[in-house]
């Protein structure tokens, strides 16, 4: 498993059950279903367990037990149930602690739009929370429809106007770029996730807890063709109904000259890379990249290549 190309968990049965019992009964009654789901998927997905493993053991540094490995799938089962609110509801369930917000809207009060790029880790819905703040900022965030049918049909149904104002990652890059470049030019908060590769795209490899990983290219291409500020953001969960959303700027507008274009990757992405390492050594049950992401199980490598990739999404 080089890459993230797992089925979609848990399929349309599951997601209805959740919505079904969690809207009619409430997150408290629900939450307690994620025990059972979460020993499920600890039972009988075998592939995410040791992927889970292999990265617990470099962030803890000490021996992992299975009671790590289940609190880790519980708190990712935790967080896909949360997206399920924060689209019905907004924030008004949980409490969101803000943090870089003053940046944001100093970038955002200059009138350009701002490209926002995440990681699998903790909840990319807890930034619906800046959307309710900001009512007269546009929040568009690009995501590949296709990979995960379940949760988009979710997003679709509870929040039709979040669903319109999706950018569709499978509609291919040139249409993501415009609409992209489309959004920014209207001051719009464009985000996307930024930590997932797919086979065959172009990627940099860079130190990541200690051991080279391979991270796409193609989120920094397309910032630098926006030519618009970059800022990080992150939805850490911190259990309960608590979530820390922190915003980092990272540039005022990314630049990859031509001459030095793969020294210039290896420092955007080698800078992006080592962000969320601290996050994950913060918070390390909130990283949610349940596959081989070191490429240990055939002992491959990706080697690194500046090609121009496709677009990256923000799938679960």
């Amino acid at each position: 498993m080089s890459h993230w190309q797992q089925r979609e968990g848990g399929g349309f049965f599951a997601i209805w059950l959740l919505r079904t019992i969690g809207l009619g009964l409430g997150r408290r009654v629900a939450r307690l279903l994620l025990w059972p789901i979460a020993l499920y998927f600890f039972l009988r997905r075998p592939a995410e367990r040791l992927a889970s493993r292999l990265y617990l053991a470099r962030v803890l540094g000490r021996e992992v037990t299975h009671a790590d490995v289940f609190h880790h799938i519980h708190m990712f089962s935790a967080t896909l149930l949360d997206r399920m609110f924060f689209l019905a509801r907004g924030e008004r369930d949980f409490d969101v602690e803000v943090e870089g917000l003053d940046a944001l809207d100093a970038c955002l009060a200059k009138g350009h739009g701002i490209l926002l790029l995440g990681s699998h880790q903790g909840s990319f819905e807890a930034l619906r929370a800046v959307g309710h703040r900001r009512p007269d900022v546009t929040l568009r965030v690009v995501l590949d429809k296709q990979k995960t049918p379940a949760l988009t049909a979710l997003l679709e149904a509870l929040a039709p106007e979040v669903g319109a104002a999706v950018i569709d990652a499978s509609l291919g890059g040139t249409s993501v770029a415009l609409a992209m470049s489309e959004s920014a030019a209207q001051g719009a908060m464009v985000a996307l996730l930024a930590d997932r590769g797919n086979p065959h795209e172009a990627a940099r490899v860079v130190p990541f807890l200690g051991t080279p990983a391979s991270f796409p290219v193609g989120p920094w291409l397309l910032a630098s063709a926006l030519k618009i500020p970059v800022a990080l953001c992150f939805g850490i969960y911190l259990g309960g109904n608590r979530y820390r959303l922190v915003f980092e700027m990272f540039s005022d507008g990314i630049d990859i000259p031509r001459a030095r274009r793969a020294e210039s990757l290896d420092e955007i992405v080698g800078h992006f890379a080592a962000r969320i390492e601290h996050y994950c050594r913060l918070y390390p049950f909130n990283w949610f990249n349940f596959y081989d992401f070191w490429q240990e199980a055939d002992g491959s490598r990706a080697t690194a290549n500046a090609t121009s990739p496709p677009v990256q999404h923000a799938d679960a």
